[in-house]
């Protein structure tokens, strides 16, 4: 069976990579995949991107290099040149077969975004349908949302072990949201601004949260348990929490640590494992950011020297 998507093996074979390019995939909307893909090629060999399956789709891109000269293709014709700059989005339809010439040094980040999926935003958002989106061959976009939603995605993606399902989910629904409120004009109607959720809601998403510290629960699994959306239940958390879901459970991770700190015989890199960390880099690198010390002076002022402190 054909995979169908841009991400992962089809966009390796676009771009004539010779490894797979990392991607975070989310099913959170009716369990159709939201992507995004970093892909780079330092000394890339002269030629015109592969062909992709047509489909209802789009490819939001946001460029982290200068590719002056960019001829593009759509429907098996070269149709216009462009500068593409570092920085901007950039919005492909895949219904039109787009294509360009590789012959310069590229690096990217490309968020593979279905029709499905703004229908499924729509929906949950009680909107009306998005229309297509503006996708002009060779026009930018300056869009501070998406640079910065990429940054955030860029870490993810080079630290996959690091990264929880959590935030996968919410940031690639965050996107989603903002492409079809930007892009394709997609406005909530009144009475889907609802409030938080009730304070059994909240204790028992808190519940769900706490028992997974690794971060391996998906947004649509938690949401399900109140018979909510997932965009509705995300806004609800926020609103009643002050965090998204997946910032709520760092902060506990970090409390969790700081508790299990005053047992001496306990080692950083148990501790790190037992508050749902990937290991003891990622525990002292995620502490040190939120609380300003590093988990050992931390311990030490708090608590004085235990083994494995280091």
């Amino acid at each position: 069976m054909t995979q169908r998507g841009f991400y992962g093996q089809n966009v390796r074979r676009f771009l004539h990579l010779d490894h797979e390019p990392p991607s975070l995939i989310t099913r959170s909307l009716r369990n159709t995949e939201i992507a995004v893909t970093e892909t780079r090629d330092d000394a890339p060999v002269r030629s015109l991107s592969g062909g992709m399956i047509l489909e209802d789709s789009y490819v939001v891109s946001l460029k982290l290099n200068n590719y002056p000269s960019c001829e593009l293709w759509a429907r098996g014709k070269c149709v216009t040149t462009a500068d593409i700059q570092a920085g901007a989005t950039y919005l492909y339809d895949m219904k039109i077969d787009p294509r360009f010439v590789i012959n310069k040094p590229f690096h990217s980040l490309h968020f593979y975004l279905p029709r499905s999926a703004l229908d499924g935003i729509a929906e949950q958002s009680r909107a009306l349908r998005v229309g297509d989106l503006p996708c002009q061959f060779g026009a930018g976009h300056d869009d501070p949302v998406v640079r910065h939603i990429g940054g955030a995605l860029l870490q993810a993606l080079r630290r996959p072990v690091e990264t929880n399902r959590l935030f996968i989910d919410y940031t690639l629904l965050a996107f989603t949201v903002h492409v079809a409120q930007t892009y394709g004009g997609m406005r909530r109607r009144a009475e889907s601004a609802r409030g938080g959720l009730a304070p059994w809601q909240i204790k028992r998403a808190q519940e769900k949260l706490e028992s997974d510290l690794g971060g391996k629960l998906l947004l649509q699994q938690i949401a399900a348990e109140f018979d909510l959306s997932v965009s509705h239940f995300s806004r609800a958390f926020r609103i009643s929490t002050g965090l998204a879901p997946h910032q709520w459970l760092l902060r506990q991770r970090i409390e969790v640590a700081q508790q299990l700190m005053s047992v001496r015989e306990l080692s950083l890199a148990e501790i790190a494992i037992s508050a749902g960390f990937a290991n003891q880099s990622h525990f002292t690198r995620v502490f040190s950011a939120a609380i300003g010390v590093s988990p050992a002076v931390w311990r030490r002022e708090s608590f004085g020297a235990s083994r494995g402190d280091t």
